[in-house]
C-alpha cells in the first residue's frame, strides 16, 4: 500500500515529494508507478512504450523490478495477450487515486506559479471559439510562454482533428463517450435551433416541436457517433418516425450551402444564428429539445502539463451565464419561445 499503508495523510504527502512510495519490498519510483499504470490501462508493451516514449525494455525492465518490489506478479503475459494478475488489479486499484492526486496537485502548482511552457493547439467550430475566449484570455495572461494556435473543426466530423494529433485540445457538444478521450469541465450551454432554407415550409414558423421535424426535414449527417449527432439531430421523433438524412457534408460552409439550398437542414447551437445571417438562410427554435452542453476534451493518453493548465484556467474563469446556471445545478431546460408554435 502507498506510504508504508497507515501513515495517514501526512506520510502520503511526503512519500508524494519525494516521488517514491514505500513497499515492504523497498522503494517505488513515481516514473515506475506511472509505467505501470499505462500497462494496466494499454495491457501491451508496444502501445505503452510508444504512450510514455520509452523503449520496450525500459516498459519490462519497470514491471520486473515492481514485481520484485511487491513480491509477486502483477501481469499474465504470454505471446498473445498481456492482463493483470489479481495482485496487479489490486496494487492498480491501490495507486490510481494517490497518482491522480499528485499530478492534478503538480498540474494546478504549475498553474498558479505560471511554470509551464511550450505550445498548445486549440480546435474550435466556427463561432463558439468566442465562448471560450475569457478562458483563453485567463489562459495566455497566467502563462506567457506558452503559444496558442488555433485549428477550426468541421461539425460533421468534430473528433478527426482530435484523434489525428493536429489540434491538443477541442471545444465539443456532448455527449462525448470514447474511451481514448477525456471530458473536462463544461464550459458553455447553448440552446438547439433548426437551420433551414428561407424557402422551407417552416420558415415562416415561429418555433417546432421535435414531433415536427418527422414532416419536411432531412437532416445533413455527419462523421461521429450516434450520440454526438442526436444532441443536435435527433434519428426520431417522441412517436417514433424516423426522421430522414440528407447529403454527407464534408465541412461547416458545406452544411451551409446545402441548407441555403433546400437539399437538407441542420441542427445548430444558438451562437451559430449570432454568426451566420446569410441570404437564404434562417433559424427557428426547437422547443422541446433540450440544451447542449460543450466541454474541453482531449486524448486521454497525451494529457500533459498544458492541457491540465488549460482544464485548470476553465474551472477558474468566468463562464458562460448558461455554463455557470448548469453548473450550479439550474439545468435549464429547453427554452421556450412566447411565440405560437407553427401552424402547420
Amino acid at each position: 500500500m502507498l506510504g508504508g499503508s497507515r501513515g495517514g495523510n501526512e506520510e502520503f504527502s511526503t512519500a508524494a515529494l519525494s516521488g517514491r512510495f514505500t513497499f515492504e519490498g523497498g522503494l517505488m519510483e513515481l516514473r515506475d508507478i506511472e509505467i505501470f499504470l499505462a500497462l494496466a490501462k494499454e495491457l501491451h508493451f508496444g502501445r505503452t512504450a510508444e504512450r510514455l516514449h520509452v523503449t520496450t525494455a525500459r516498459v519490462s525492465q519497470s514491471i520486473r523490478k515492481a514485481e520484485r518490489r511487491v513480491g509477486g506478479p502483477l501481469f499474465e503475459r504470454n505471446s498473445r495477450k498481456v492482463r493483470l494478475t489479481v495482485l496487479g488489479e489490486q496494487l492498480q486499484q491501490d495507486l490510481s487515486a494517490g497518482y491522480r492526486q499528485i499530478t492534478d496537485g503538480i498540474a494546478k502548482a504549475r498553474a498558479a506559479a505560471g511554470s509551464v511552457s511550450g505550445t498548445l493547439t486549440v480546435g474550435t467550430m466556427g463561432p463558439m471559439a468566442h465562448t471560450i475566449k475569457p478562458i483563453l484570455d485567463l489562459f495566455a495572461s497566467t502563462h506567457p510562454d506558452v503559444k496558442l494556435r488555433h485549428r477550426e473543426i468541421q461539425p460533421p466530423a468534430p473528433l478527426d482533428l482530435l484523434r489525428s494529433g493536429d489540434v491538443d485540445v477541442a471545444l465539443l457538444w456532448l455527449p462525448v463517450d470514447e474511451p481514448d478521450l477525456t471530458v473536462g469541465p463544461v464550459v458553455h450551454v447553448s440552446d438547439v435551433l433548426l437551420m433551414i432554407s428561407t424557402d422551407h415550409p417552416y420558415a415562416e414558423c415561429e418555433s417546432i416541436y421535435v414531433e415536427d421535424l418527422g414532416d419536411h426535414c432531412a437532416f445533413l449527417p455527419g462523421r461521429l457517433p450516434a450520440s454526438m449527432e442526436a444532441a443536435f439531430q435527433p434519428f426520431h421523433t417522441p412517436s417514433g418516425r424516423p426522421i430522414p438524412r440528407g447529403p454527407l457534408p464534408s465541412t461547416w460552409h458545406e452544411v451551409l450551402g446545402l441548407v441555403t439550398a433546400g437539399q437538407g437542414v441542420a441542427g445548430a447551437a444558438r451562437d451559430a444564428a449570432l454568426f451566420y445571417s446569410w441570404p437564404g438562410l434562417t433559424f427557428i427554435p426547437v422547443r422541446d429539445m433540450p440544451p447542449v452542453r460543450w466541454a474541453l476534451v482531449w486524448r486521454a493518453a497525451d494529457e500533459g502539463p498544458l492541457i491540465r493548465a488549460l482544464s485548470y484556467a476553465a474551472t477558474t474563469s468566468h463562464r458562460s451565464p448558461e455554463a455557470s446556471a448548469w453548473l450550479a445545478g439550474g439545468r435549464p431546460g429547453p427554452r421556450i419561445p412566447t411565440s405560437p408554435h407553427c401552424p402547420l
